[in-house]
């Protein structure tokens, strides 16, 4: 090998760890980011289905009647 072969090669074997560390921080960035982007997607189209879901269903009323009521309210004064 010639000398600049020998010299580049310490080089880079000099840097090997810190490069594989930095390449192994930088994938798990991008996973973790990923996976939260994906989360907040899926989240998000959950949500506007039920959304849509809710406001389709009919709403039932229920009628009260409040005349007893106010009658006897009423005969207390």
């Amino acid at each position: 090998m010639s000398q600049q072969k020998v010299d580049a090669y310490k080089k880079e074997k000099s840097g090997r760890k810190k490069r594989l560390e930095k390449e192994k921080r930088e994938r798990m960035i991008y996973r973790t980011t990923g996976c939260i982007a994906g989360i907040a997607l899926a989240a998000w189209i959950g949500y506007s289905v039920y959304a849509r879901v809710e406001a389709n269903k009919p709403v039932s009323y229920t009628e009260v009647n409040m005349d007893a009521v106010t009658d006897y309210l009423s005969t207390l004064d």
